[in-house]
């Protein structure tokens, strides 16, 4: 799932490429991703890109033909969706519910450069809105702070009083927006900090490593990812990842094997010796850390 690193460079590669550029045509491949009716996705037509924007993991495109009537593109790739970048594209409309194509804007000149919303498998989650305020996307409306924004102070407000584990509060977006899966797992990793432990409880100490990873893992992810075209965001992801997606691998600070605690359709992974006292997490649904 792209997280706030890959937005922020997904919307810092549009105002590269994109700005100024008027809109020819978009193509609505998928009906059920756009989540808006009114104004109709045809509104943009002849409207000139003026910027992109980031909200949590929300990924903003501005339009206007006059500056006092913004129209925003707005999307949310979910667990399989992506913005793909084109020089050019084929001028036929695409016919709906064929392949990965959700939505296809056109810009300069129908079959001329632009971007897809595209989204994999079969699990078709992609959201798509069309509002005159970003603010108008119930998922927007919703976000807690931006975790790039949070301050030492903003992170106490948080955990006091909050009894949930820190896996689950950090990838809540109503608390803390932007961060999903793959960083929670590195930020707790740097932290040296248990996924299972509880926010409210977490000591000075904690909480200084807690909020130093967090600015430093993103911040880090950030300036990796933007000015990569969208194409190498992923292969950057991986790269930079140090124990998220990497069970059964050695660990790059203490060489103990990563483990990896799956649920639902979900898993994540950690350091036993880094972050649990060696302690391993029992990999099961509901499970608790083995004392």
């Amino acid at each position: 799932m792209p997280e706030l690193p890959e937005v922020e460079a997904l919307a810092h590669h549009l105002r590269e490429h994109a700005v100024y550029r008027p809109v020819a045509r978009v193509d609505l491949a998928s009906m059920s991703a756009l989540k808006t009716f009114d104004p109709p996705v045809s509104a943009l037509t002849g409207r000139v890109v003026t910027g992109a924007s980031r909200f949590g993991k929300f990924l903003s495109v501005d339009f206007a033909d006059r500056p006092d009537e913004p129209v925003h593109l707005v999307t949310h790739l979910s667990r399989a969706g992506w913005l793909r970048w084109h020089a050019t594209a084929g001028a036929t409309p695409p016919k709906p519910g064929r392949g990965p194509l959700q939505l296809r804007v056109h810009l300069d000149a129908v079959g001329g450069p632009g971007f897809d919303l595209t989204e994999a498998g079969t699990q078709k989650r992609l959201a798509v809105y069309l509002v005159t305020d970003p603010a108008q996307v119930p998922g927007i409306a919703r976000l807690g702070p931006d975790a790039l924004e949070l301050t030492r102070a903003g992170l106490d407000e948080l955990l006091d009083g909050d009894n949930r584990r820190l896996k689950t509060l950090l990838t809540d977006q109503r608390t803390l927006a932007g961060i999903g899966n793959a960083y929670s797992d590195e930020i707790l990793h740097t932290a040296r900090l248990s996924p299972y432990a509880v926010g409210a409880r977490l000591d000075e100490a904690a909480r200084d490593r807690l909020s130093a990873a967090l600015h430093a893992v993103l911040t880090d992810a950030v300036e990796r990812s933007v000015g990569q075209g969208a194409a190498e965001l992923k292969g950057e992801k991986r790269s930079g990842l140090r124990v998220h997606a990497r069970t059964g691998l050695p660990c790059p600070v203490c060489g103990d094997t990563v483990r990896e605690v799956s649920f639902a359709e979900r898993s994540f992974q950690y350091c036993p010796t880094c972050q649990t006292g060696g302690k391993p997490l029992a990999d099961r649904r509901l499970s608790r850390l083995v004392r």
